[in-house]
């Protein structure tokens, strides 16, 4: 299992309407794409002094449905006009990592 983690960060001004984007049209777009091998997407927001950041975490079955989803150029973020637009600047790279272990109680 593989998370696909990517950062952008918004003004404050912003921060609801690209929180909005992301819940009303980009992750169900992605999700009825109805990708082998996505499993999830998950959203955190962290305010900072003069913006907010905000870091997508994917869950992806394998390397293969990573491509699915991304392309040939799989680490090359994927973001919409319509995000970048609301964006103050945002990682041009997605991160991989391997899921090691969950430990839950």
């Amino acid at each position: 299992m593989l998370k696909r983690v990517w950062r952008g960060w918004t003004s404050p001004a912003n921060a609801d309407a690209y929180e909005d984007l992301l819940r009303a049209t980009i992750f169900p777009g992605i999700v009825n794409r109805k990708l082998d091998g996505f499993l999830g997407i998950e959203l955190l927001l962290k305010p900072l002094e003069a913006e907010v950041e905000f870091m997508t975490i994917m869950t992806f079955a394998d390397r293969d449905a990573i491509v699915r989803f991304a392309g040939p150029a799989h680490e090359t973020a994927v973001v919409p006009l319509a995000a970048q637009n609301l964006l103050s600047r945002y990682n041009k790279q997605a991160t991989h990592y391997e899921l090691r272990t969950t430990c839950r109680p």
